[in-house]
């Protein structure tokens, strides 16, 4: 299959996008790329038509990357995590847990597991200016939400080439992308329309040296390191690394808490599909500098990006870094 570059959809879609995400609630797992089937639970889409140029903000050089993430323990290590600014988990089937990594400020050589979208990414991604989604597939319900969505879709079927299988691990676990084939150049933190505040932490907070999250089949601990002024992450009781074996410890970890509810789909194995809602408003708890601070989120809408502040009002800094963003259910 020869290359084709991911496709464009502009922003006129996104009403009819959000009308039938609601209506849908639906999302699914994986589908069959390249010749290697992946799970069995859908099909791809087909190739479509080459996009325009990038975004045109300075000094952005394009849109943001957005790449799914497999993360069951078979897909560990994972490669390229470390580079990218914002890594965002969620809850899917059976209680397991789906990375989504966001770049910007640097892409690096190589990143995966690649693995399959799910409906509330689209929600998610609004946030950003004409995002590029790398996806190893979907659902065949889900796909038609793709296509409306104002993304460029970019899966192993619409660009072949920026896509490899792996030797270290099995299929489906082994799909990984070259982001340097679907980005000429990192676009720069002005894509990084996320509503983020970089500075000096806020007044109070308690100090924490450790901090867990679980998923019914899952769970991220967080623990301070004052010598590397960073969280280290633990996924399931081992150590989270990369393949080069750097161990992920980013600057800030938000647990966000939202509703997670149910969709009316399921996968192969009759697990119901879980929907993340991420526009809204609620509570959230942000860890930085060794300590957490319990704070309130608003997104109003889903192109606007997620505001964090204090009870009265004052918005709250993010260390400058790697932020991590678990979605908890409220």
């Amino acid at each position: 299959m020869g290359q084709k570059a991911p496709r464009r959809r502009g922003a006129r879609r996104a009403a009819l996008l959000a009308a039938t995400m609601t209506a849908s609630l639906a999302v699914g797992c994986t589908a069959h790329h390249g010749g290697t089937a992946d799970d069995g639970r859908g099909r791809s889409q087909s190739p479509t038509q080459s996009p325009s140029s990038g975004g045109t903000v300075a000094p952005a050089a394009g849109p943001v990357l957005a790449v799914k993430i497999d993360n069951v323990p078979a897909a560990r290590p994972q490669t390229g995590l470390d580079s990218a600014d914002i890594v965002y988990a969620e809850q899917v089937e059976g209680g397991l847990s789906r990375l989504m990594a966001v770049f910007a400020t640097k892409l690096p050589k190589s990143v995966g597991p690649v693995r399959s979208a799910r409906v509330s990414d689209l929600e998610l991604l609004r946030q950003f200016d004409d995002p590029t989604l790398a996806f190893s597939g979907a659902q065949h319900k889900l796909l038609p939400l793709i296509a409306k969505a104002p993304l460029r879709s970019a899966s192993p079927d619409e660009v072949a080439s920026a896509y490899y299988r792996g030797v270290d691990k099995s299929a489906p676990h082994n799909l990984y992308l070259h982001p340097g084939k679907l980005l000429s150049a990192a676009p720069g933190a002005a894509a990084l329309t996320t509503g983020f505040h970089y500075g000096a932490p806020p007044a109070g907070g308690r100090a924490t040296t450790s901090r867990t999250v679980r998923y019914p089949a899952a769970r991220f601990t967080f623990t301070w390191s004052g010598s590397q002024h960073r969280w280290l992450v633990t996924e399931d009781g081992t150590p989270t690394v990369t393949t080069a074996g750097k161990r992920l410890a980013p600057a800030t970890v938000v647990i966000q808490y939202v509703k997670i509810r149910r969709s009316a789909y399921h996968d192969v194995l009759g697990n119901n599909t879980p929907y993340t809602v991420t526009v809204g408003s609620g509570k959230a708890d942000v860890l930085r500098d060794g300590r957490t601070y319990s704070v309130d989120w608003k997104r109003p809408e889903a192109t606007d990006g997620t505001e964090f502040t204090t009870p009265d009002g004052t918005p709250v800094n993010f260390a400058k870094g790697q932020v991590w963003v678990v979605f908890a259910k409220a």
